[in-house]
């Protein structure tokens, strides 16, 4: 997935970070999910090491803007989207979307064929499906917001 000349973007396994990128995902995530949202939550929960991230900074400021972390494991047959955020000035400029695409795109190169499954806040629920997901549970309270899950099987939005 491309992402246009204003971001930077990169997928790099935690190990491959430097301490301000970790710096700067600790920092937007606790920006967006636990005070934007008020959502108190462990999000430092012991997953990070094992998992690879697409950071998206923006070209001029270096700023992190976005943030998708991926589970692909092709010998168990899973790939999992998870902590997607987006920093609150770039929401509704197609950034997310673009990001989405990376996330799958990367999760079928890493496991190809496996179905991608993911625990979406709920009110994101057609922004998800128009990328191919469908809803697979009932809405349910995860971290006191409402949550549904979803899966993306088959054909994959180009």
């Amino acid at each position: 997935m491309e992402f246009d000349e204003s971001f930077d973007a990169r997928w790099a396994r935690l190990q491959e970070l430097g301490p301000i990128d970790v710096h700067d995902v600790l920092k937007l995530r606790q920006d967006v999910f636990l005070l934007e949202q008020t959502s108190l939550y462990q999000d430092i929960d012991g997953k990070d090491p094992d998992a690879l991230h697409l950071l998206v900074r923006t070209r001029t400021a270096g700023d992190l803007v976005g943030i998708i972390r991926l589970f692909a494991e092709p010998d168990v047959g899973t790939a999992r989207i998870g902590r997607v955020v987006i920093a609150s000035g770039q929401r509704g400029s197609g950034l997310g979307r673009k990001m989405m695409l990376a996330g799958i795109e990367k999760a079928g190169e890493i496991a190809p064929g496996c179905p991608i499954d993911l625990s979406a806040q709920a009110h994101l629920e057609e922004f998800y499906n128009a990328l191919g997901f469908e809803t697979v549970s009932d809405k349910y309270i995860k971290d006191g917001i409402l949550h549904i899950d979803m899966i993306c099987q088959g054909k994959r939005p180009g």
